[in-house]
């Protein structure tokens, strides 16, 4: 029997963005835009591509910006027609009605905290989990992250998350798998360890901001109590279901920029800006005088 489809996911978009203060003072962090498409439309647009229909995004105070990116702006859209202009831009932006849901997560209690708030949208259905500070950017020709992942899941079932190998200096700063059997991209989850010591490290393939998650994992998250730094974290409850449903890896064939922070944020700027053919030729030219 084939495994249920996946067509929710969750967007857990409640942080207050410090790092990059005074900018996200007021404006989300996740609708800072990468060239010209805010970082939450990234996101969306994978969620999209793998056949997922509804977004849950897990928000906080003064991210209401994040859900009205979706909805429809009449008085632009009117001036728009109204001169004349190219609506289709605005395509990505829009939503089926019904589709894009927001519940509050009222105190920054972790992520798995997160994850639990939209407990009740959810339901008994397997869901997706976007971290859209990740940005997950797919080789040219090639098919998004959470496809990849979905495609995975239609052959093994049960939970799955994305993982990319890093340099093993870099574990310690990561959710870190103990691997098991692998088979091409596919790899057997035995346990996850949050930011090991390097010595202690059981591989060198880092959680990336990407899951595939039974709805089981609620009821575990709905009793845990805090882990690392004081949070609810998403780990302790994934490590947990190990061993009671399958659980795999999938090494995501593609790139990754952490957007989290302010260096990885340009670096996607400017890998995604070479990237397109509308500018891509100019922005190289311009990197390469400042280069000089």
């Amino acid at each position: 029997m084939p495994p249920k489809p996946i067509r929710k996911a969750v967007f857990p978009v409640a942080g207050l963005g410090t790092r990059f203060l005074p900018a996200t003072k007021v404006v989300p962090k996740e609708l800072l835009p990468v060239v010209d498409r805010p970082l939450i439309q990234y996101a969306v647009d994978e969620a999209r591509e793998a056949g997922i229909e509804q977004m849950i995004f897990v928000t906080g105070r003064g991210k209401t910006g994040i859900v009205e990116h979706f909805d429809i702006a009449f008085e632009l859209e009117q001036t728009m027609s109204e001169r004349g202009k190219d609506l289709s831009v605005l395509d990505c932006a829009r939503a089926t009605p019904g589709d894009v849901i927001a519940v509050r997560q009222q105190v920054p209690l972790g992520l798995g905290h997160a994850i639990w708030c939209a407990r009740a949208i959810v339901g008994d259905d397997p869901f997706a989990i976007f971290l859209p500070d990740e940005l997950m950017v797919a080789r040219e020709g090639g098919t998004g992250c959470m496809k990849q992942m979905v495609e995975a899941y239609e052959q093994v079932g049960g939970n799955l998350i994305s993982v990319l190998e890093v340099p093993m200096e870099q574990v310690s700063s990561y959710g870190v798998i103990d691997p098991g059997e692998a088979k091409g991209a596919l790899t057997e989850v035995r346990g996850l360890v949050e930011k090991p010591p390097v010595a202690e490290a059981p591989s060198n393939k880092i959680v990336s901001g990407r899951y595939i998650l039974q709805p089981e994992v609620m009821r575990v998250l709905e009793n845990q109590g805090k882990g690392a730094g004081g949070e609810i974290q998403l780990t302790d409850a994934m490590a947990k279901m190990i061993g009671t449903q399958p659980f795999h890896a999938v090494t995501f064939d593609g790139n990754r920029y952490d957007c989290g922070s302010k260096v990885g944020f340009v670096e996607a700027t400017l890998a995604i800006a070479l990237q397109r053919p509308d500018m891509g030729a100019e922005v190289r030219a311009i990197a390469m005088d400042l280069l000089k």
